[in-house]
């Protein structure tokens, strides 16, 4: 009874939030509430909350200080140079917006947190999708499932609860899954290669110079409505289907190459005479999170009030970086309290141990010899509806003790059980991908929609090629 509960109040939400008929927010709390009382345990509800409040508490302060710890330091002009290159490439092709994006949210990764790579990657590109108007459905997916190949570093979480989970060397799970990851990764840049050619062919390509123009005549007739004149022209710009988005040639390109960029060159909040001081902080911080010298909640804690008091001294300026943060931090760590609902009752009413235990019963004895197989197709749905925690802590082990019965090894199953992270990292658990939807000011429904069946694919390439290559 508790499975089909579980699996019924899973499926609710996600039906309810995809049709757009309750927002996420309300959703995560009122459903699993609703649950709650079905499963006649309705009395134990604040308990169950308040446990779920208490484990998601720190990943809420994380996310918290590390919005605006990265959101000064993009402020500060940080990651200007990085984001300079990816739009240099990009253009004003939405082909190569697109790759770029995948690229760009694949580089940040490396830092192995999710909240950060969306933050970063949607600053950069969401005023190229916007001012070309792009699908903003395609930025999120492709960062998404970047962000999820590239979330089986060693540091990014998976690959050390699996290594925790059965007892074995993190590095001996990861070196050998790495061909297969890259094959992973190659096809999320295909993938945006075909998605930004539909764009492509959707929009045209405009010319730096054309998209500029548009923004000035936009901008004057806005000007004269105000003045309550007439205006001339029609404000619309010729779009070349398949022709590669140069910018003009000489002087005048070069500066319309500075003009067209996701983050203003010339904005205030710059301080180009603290920019090895801001980045000498960052590698510091981030190598303090990969050799745990103290818990992340508390590195970006003290991070975050270091960069406020060095790079704005006075009160004032410190007060208005935290306010043009604060809508973020709001609606993303209200968003992960609300996730604690979900997940509280999930684990409280043992529904999730009932889900996992049915999906282990019914898989068929003649399956045993192909267990690292089974993981890896299990991993897709199974990371999908439950936390990372509780997949590699109470899944996992119970796999890896059938496969080992029929002779399959724990680190085949370990690295078999990495491959679902590319959808996993969309999942509506996973309070990273409300900071990419938030920023990105798009609906979860809509996100949902668009990724599963590309991150599902993406997910099915990594494991054959872990097959092809023997690492499976």
């Amino acid at each position: 009874m508790l499975t089909i509960l579980g699996f019924a109040m899973i499926a609710t939400f996600l039906v309810l939030i995809m049709m757009k008929k309750m927002s996420p927010i309300a959703a995560l709390v009122l459903i699993p509430a609703l649950f709650c009382v079905f499963v006649g345990k309705g009395a134990k509800l604040g308990d169950y909350v308040l446990d779920g409040v208490t484990d998601l508490a720190p990943t809420a302060a994380m996310l918290m200080f590390a919005i605006v710890y990265f959101g000064v330091m993009i402020d500060v002009g940080l990651f200007d140079p990085v984001v300079r290159g990816i739009l240099k490439f990009c253009k004003a092709d939405p082909m190569r917006i697109v790759v770029g994006t995948a690229v760009l949210a694949a580089i940040v990764s490396l830092d192995g947190d999710g909240s950060t790579t969306f933050m970063i990657t949607v600053s950069a590109m969401y005023p190229l999708y916007k001012r070309l108007k792009m699908s903003l459905v395609v930025m999120t997916g492709v960062a998404a499932m970047a962000n999820g190949v590239m979330n089986t570093l060693p540091w990014g979480g998976p690959t050390a609860r699996a290594a925790t989970a059965l007892k074995l060397d993190a590095s001996d799970i990861f070196v050998p899954m790495i061909p297969a990851l890259l094959v992973g990764l190659l096809f999320v840049f295909v993938l945006s290669y075909v998605l930004g050619v539909r764009e492509r062919r959707r929009l045209g390509v405009l010319t730096l110079d054309e998209v500029l123009v548009e923004e000035k005549v936009e901008e004057k007739e806005s000007e004269t409505v105000l003045v309550g004149a007439g205006g001339s022209g029609d404000g619309k710009v010729s779009m070349h289907k398949g022709v590669a988005g140069g910018a003009g040639s000489g002087t005048d390109a070069d500066e319309q190459d500075d003009d067209f960029q996701g983050l203003d060159p010339h904005r205030a909040t710059l301080r180009p005479k603290l920019y090895w001081f801001n980045a000498l902080l960052t590698v510091g911080l981030l190598t303090a999170m990969i050799m745990e010298v103290l818990p992340i909640p508390v590195l970006f804690l003290l991070g975050a009030a270091l960069v406020l008091t060095v790079n704005f001294p006075h009160i004032p300026d410190q007060k208005a970086r935290i306010a043009a943060h604060a809508e973020n931090v709001l609606n993303v760590s209200g968003m992960v309290f609300a996730a604690a609902v979900f997940t509280g009752v999930l684990q409280g009413t043992g529904m999730v141990d009932n889900m996992a235990k049915w999906m282990v019963d019914v898989i068929p004895g003649s399956m045993g010899p192909h267990m690292a197989l089974v993981t890896g197709i299990l991993s897709l749905p199974l990371t999908y509806f439950m936390s990372n925690d509780g997949f590699y802590f109470g899944v996992l082990p119970v796999l890896a003790e059938a496969g080992a019965a029929h002779g399959v090894s724990p680190l085949e199953m370990a690295r078999a059980s990495l491959v679902g992270q590319p959808l996993h990292m969309s999942s509506p658990l996973v309070p990273a991908v409300y900071v990419l939807v938030g920023m990105a000011k798009v609906e979860f429904g809509d996100h949902t929609k668009f990724v599963v069946k590309w991150a599902a694919l993406t997910c099915l390439i990594i494991l054959g090629a872990g097959m092809l290559f023997g690492i499976i």
